[in-house]
């Protein structure tokens, strides 16, 4: 994760959050890691034992997180994901006409109505392992590799 970026205040808790579904729409599973703003960390990998699409996974791991913020006793709450729907539908910046996601997104409300504040932030891929490792690992899929910087081919540097 990428403390550097977020650094700790006072009484900010920080929730990264990340789903997977394999294969897309398929078997669900979700991780997520709370950080105290003491530094102090937990963390979870659920297998849901339920099939979905990758949103779906996405909003469940969002919804699990926010329990577990809850149980904890966070009262501020940054949540950082590398889900665009969860963020852009967390906001409130979008909308939904499939049922299961509105269902997700309303108790992902209600959850959130439950702190003083939420902050919902993305983040690359890259920068979510930590959570995305834990989501695979809840259906025993390995770690993904991190992705390498891509050339472009013709643009290499000559000496002279």
């Amino acid at each position: 994760m990428t403390e550097d970026r977020f650094p700790l205040q006072a009484d900010l808790w920080t929730l990264w959050v990340d789903g997977t579904a394999l294969p897309n729409p398929g078997k669900i599973g979700v991780g997520y890691v709370l950080r105290a703003p003491d530094g102090h960390a937990s963390s979870q990998s659920i297998p849901l034992g339920r099939n979905g699409c990758n949103n779906e996974a996405e909003m469940y791991a969002l919804c699990h997180g926010l329990e577990a913020a809850q149980e904890a006793g966070a009262r501020r709450l940054t949540v950082i994901s590398d889900s665009d729907f969860v963020v852009r539908h967390g906001r409130g910046e979008m909308q939904t006409r499939v049922l299961r996601l509105q269902s997700l997104l309303r108790a992902a409300g209600k959850l959130m109505a439950g702190f003083e504040s939420v902050t919902l932030q993305w983040v690359p891929r890259h920068r979510n392992q930590e959570a995305d490792l834990l989501a695979r690992s809840a259906l025993g899929l390995p770690a993904k590799p991190v992705p390498q910087p891509k050339r472009r081919p013709g643009k290499r540097f000559r000496n002279k």
